[in-house]
């Protein structure tokens, strides 16, 4: 601007003397020394522009850096997925996985666009969890202002083109929540109808349809257990990369055969258990808050539900967790350990009590106060510790089971009368559980 007022000056008072020169007749010196002086003025009108196109110049350059960086950043943001590659349960140690930015349009992409090309397709529309203002510490940025709120009269609503916002890696020993996200496959009037007692919440891979089927067809199949309502869910991410859009449609054709899955849009992985759990949670706040208990059990477990139901029927009502409770956690700090944890992050030796996240149960309480302790609580991606820091929060702690027998992290060798006698444990890898729960299952005592 200064730079366009000084050349229009120094026009107009050209434009003066050649008047002024012209009407006196100009004689040949009055014009040499008109030129004199009218060379130094340019001169000086030339250095003061030069003075002027330099700092201009040298603020668009800054400018430009600036808005160069923000724009790789929003662009190679990630809105709500989890920038970790592995999809297995065993994936190795989280110190040695490494961030990658994604590619607009790309497989791993998470804005809208990269959604719907991996075949992110809503069978009852998008759904959003109400939330408050973040107040932990690790994410500050603002939230997406533009989401809906839950409302179940929207379940033919198309999914939304939202804003991305740019995604701020909270670290590789944390994961991004709180933050909104979304559940693309639903089944919001599920417990609005049935009423249940008890819902079972099985974390499990969107590709992983055998270990569902197992599962249907053995204890998760039983809808009335001593006269209780048991309800089961399949709680999955998204599953990105290779025949991502094929996996997508089957679950869709899936979710209308059974009406049992959740679907949400962070990355299905082992690094974001914690995102899987919390979203669980959220869940059962926003649509199942009418049930008595919830049992989050992994899908490689097996589950006596009578025996779980004679348990609840003389648990506490409220503030209620229980399972496999951990007393005496030592945080581990080799980083070579699957669950490391470095001093920067957690900087206690020891954890507060939890229970083992193969399987544990909560009063219904529990889920709206546990999300409110999220927003204060680092969210550590192992996510049973990170139940017990928020339970830690809270003031509450993990109940012991009746019997310390009720819950086995390791495999206990199936019989008839050692499985009536138990409530959760875990399987190995080749059993046939099929011929275990018909066998169990038949009739005959079991001792």
């Amino acid at each position: 601007m200064k730079a366009h007022i000084s050349r229009q000056g120094s026009g107009k008072m050209l434009e003066s003397g050649q008047s002024r020169g012209t009407a006196d007749g100009g004689t040949l010196a009055e014009s040499r020394r008109w030129c004199s002086w009218s060379r130094r003025n340019c001169f000086v009108c030339i250095l003061a522009l030069a003075s002027v196109l330099l700092v201009y110049n040298t603020n668009i350059k800054e400018m430009a850096t600036n808005w160069s960086s923000n724009w790789r950043m929003e662009y190679n943001a990630t809105r709500s997925w989890m920038p970790f590659k592995s999809q297995s349960r065993n994936a190795a140690s989280p110190n040695t996985t490494a961030s990658s930015a994604s590619t607009p349009g790309s497989a791993s992409d998470p804005t809208p666009a990269a959604a719907t090309a991996a075949g992110l397709k809503a069978e009852t529309g998008s759904w959003a969890f109400p939330r408050t203002k973040n107040s932990s510490s690790i994410n500050t940025r603002d939230k997406d202002k533009t989401r809906p709120n839950v409302s179940t009269s929207a379940e033919t609503q198309q999914m939304t083109r939202t804003t991305s916002v740019p995604y701020v890696s909270p670290g590789p020993y944390l994961v991004e929540y709180p933050y909104e996200y979304r559940v693309v496959i639903n089944q919001p009037r599920t417990c609005e109808r049935q009423k249940p007692f008890l819902v079972l919440m099985v974390p499990v891979a969107p590709h992983n349809r055998a270990h569902r089927d197992i599962i249907r067809n053995t204890w998760g199949g039983e809808s009335l257990v001593l006269g209780k309502v048991v309800k089961l869910f399949f709680l999955l991410g998204l599953h990105t990369g290779e025949g991502a859009q094929q996996v997508q449609e089957q679950l869709l054709q899936e979710s209308k055969e059974y009406r049992d899955l959740i679907q949400s849009e962070f990355l299905d992985c082992y690094k974001n258990l914690t995102i899987k759990t919390m979203v669980m949670l959220e869940w059962l706040d926003s649509f199942c808050s009418g049930a008595s208990y919830a049992m989050k059990i992994d899908s490689d477990m097996f589950l006596n539900a009578p025996n779980l139901i004679t348990m609840l029927l003389n648990a506490p009502k409220t503030n209620y967790m229980t399972g496999l409770v951990t007393t005496e956690g030592v945080v581990l700090r080799d980083p070579n350990t699957k669950w490391y944890l470095p001093v920067e992050v957690y900087p206690e030796p020891m954890y507060p009590h939890y229970a083992l996240g193969l399987g544990y149960v909560l009063s219904l309480d529990l889920p709206k106060k546990l999300i409110e302790a999220s927003r204060h609580v680092k969210a550590v991606y192992i996510e049973d510790v990170y139940l017990g820091l928020c339970m830690q929060h809270l003031g509450i702690s993990p109940t012991n089971p009746p019997d310390w027998g009720y819950f086995h992290v390791l495999p206990v060798q199936y019989s008839r009368c050692a499985y009536s006698k138990l409530i959760a444990t875990t399987t190995t890898e080749n059993s046939d559980r099929m011929w275990m729960w018909k066998d169990f299952k038949r009739p005959g005592s079991y001792c």
